[in-house]
């Protein structure tokens, strides 16, 4: 059923002698670059949390995900903020989903800007889209923008309009 040939026999002069299939004194093969690939992408870490006997004050800056329970005087940025029930922040709250159960005094930007029954906010919201529930308490302005993440860019300012040369009457 199945035969032997002489190319995988060791120490046959028709071995083969690539890199991939090389030996070291040890005797076992060399990995080739192809052997370090990632088969499966990276599981996503889970959120970080800030229980409720926590006060920070300062700035909080991450990539990923982030739980607040306790409170923070200070900006936040993350890619998903979720403010508890119990929770408060005092400064500026930035991320790509922000939802809201509890206390930010301050503004509010995000892609997506969800207010729960449970949210209270004293600030500005700039998003993209937003959930308000019933229920929940904001004091403040919204304003709606497609990039509400960039803050460098000026706010959008009325276009000057270019003059206009006044209508030429046909000629008969």
């Amino acid at each position: 059923m199945f035969s032997k040939s002489k190319i995988n026999e060791p120490g046959s002069p028709a071995a083969p002698s690539t890199p991939d299939t090389a030996r070291p004194s040890g005797g076992s093969p060399v990995p080739s670059q192809s052997d370090f690939k990632s088969s499966a992408p990276k599981a996503k870490p889970p959120a970080s949390q800030l229980s409720t006997d926590l006060h920070i004050t300062g700035n909080l800056k991450t990539t990923g995900d982030i739980m607040i329970e306790g409170t923070v005087d200070g900006d936040i940025r993350a890619h998903l903020l979720t403010v508890g029930e119990g929770a408060t922040v005092n400064g500026e709250c930035m991320a790509d989903d922000v939802v809201v159960n509890g206390r930010i005094v301050g503004t509010v930007r995000g892609l997506k800007v969800r207010l729960t029954s449970t949210a209270r906010v004293e600030g500005d919201i700039i998003h993209k889209t937003i959930a308000i529930e019933s229920g929940a308490h904001f004091e403040g302005s919204v304003q709606r923008q497609d990039d509400p993440l960039n803050t460098g860019a000026p706010k959008s300012a009325p276009k000057a309009a270019a003059p206009v040369a006044p209508p030429v009457a046909p000629k008969a």
